[in-house]
């Protein structure tokens, strides 16, 4: 059967057309220079982000600048960090193709061609953490989700990208005090650090995470109320991190927070994620420095 016209375009075309976008950030000056925190609000919805940003409730992200809208790069933890850990980071919700999005981490050798685009970073191996490992970085990991607790063997997946990484209970789903406990282990683990490489903390941030009703006074079940709840809890404990870090490590640090995906409470019949829903394709993302 005769190939049509359409089936016959090139990759180059499609990962040269596009709107073009000036990156906001040179990442090649970032790697080497700046440490790197990745912090993942597993599961917040951009529809809860913005309306806490709005209503002033979470200042401590507010400071760093607006929720970008986002296209999730998957509708569960397991396939959007693959594709995360990949370099392939949250899209901006109105791209059209590749070439929309904003690349911080460029992986080389995939078909995207050899030469990163402008702003990006052009790492070699599996994940951008072997990249960046061989750039002098310590990669660390801090795990909230089952996908991180290493006590099964897919919960060892992940872990295993990094050099060094932690879970216990008390960083658990159910756990009311999760990120404060998260976030007091990261400070005391700085705190016996000596400043001579470069770190790249991935923090999993699972409050967001179902269940989350023990963040809203009275609820008996989870809703996006107390979706929003917990949102404002972890704010203040990014706080907590954020001046902890600047205290303890110094120098430049660079943050990248965003969620890997939305769920829905109800939404067309809809409940939790693992679906192609609008709330759960649609995330909250930013970028910046502390």
């Amino acid at each position: 059967m005769e190939r049509t016209v359409q089936e016959e375009v090139p990759l180059r075309s499609f990962i040269s057309s596009g709107e073009k976008h000036k990156p906001t950030v040179d990442m090649k000056q970032v790697v080497g220079t700046s440490d790197i925190l990745f912090i993942c609000l597993d599961t917040l919805r951009y529809d809860v982000a913005v309306q806490e940003e709005e209503a002033g409730t979470t200042p401590v992200l507010n400071q760093y600048g607006p929720w970008e809208k986002c296209q999730a790069p998957g509708n569960f933890t397991y396939p959007s960090h693959h594709a995360m850990f990949a370099g392939f980071l949250p899209c901006r919700y109105d791209a059209k193709n590749v070439a929309d999005r904003e690349l911080l981490f460029f992986p080389q050798s995939i078909g995207l061609g050899k030469n990163p685009p402008e702003g990006a970073y052009g790492f070699t191996g599996s994940t951008i953490m072997e990249g960046l490992e061989k750039e002098g970085y310590e990669t660390w990991c801090v795990g909230g989700v089952a996908f991180f607790d290493k006590r099964s063997d897919i919960g060892k997946v992940f872990p295993g990208y990094f050099q060094k990484s932690w879970w216990n209970p008390s960083f658990g789903c159910p756990v009311k005090e999760s990120t404060k406990n998260q976030v007091d282990f990261i400070l005391n683990r700085i705190t016996r650090e000596e400043r001579q490489s470069p770190i790249f903390l991935y923090l999993n941030v699972d409050a967001i995470h179902y269940p989350n009703y023990f963040y809203l006074e009275g609820a008996s079940g989870d809703s996006v109320l107390s979706h929003a709840a917990a949102l404002r809890y972890v704010d203040g404990e990014l706080g907590r991190l954020f001046e902890g870090w600047k205290e303890k490590r110094g120098g430049s640090t660079f943050v990248i927070c965003c969620s890997d995906h939305g769920t829905c409470y109800g939404e067309d019949g809809c409940q939790f994620h693992g679906i192609n829903h609008p709330v759960v394709n649609t995330i909250p993302y930013k970028h910046f420095f502390i």
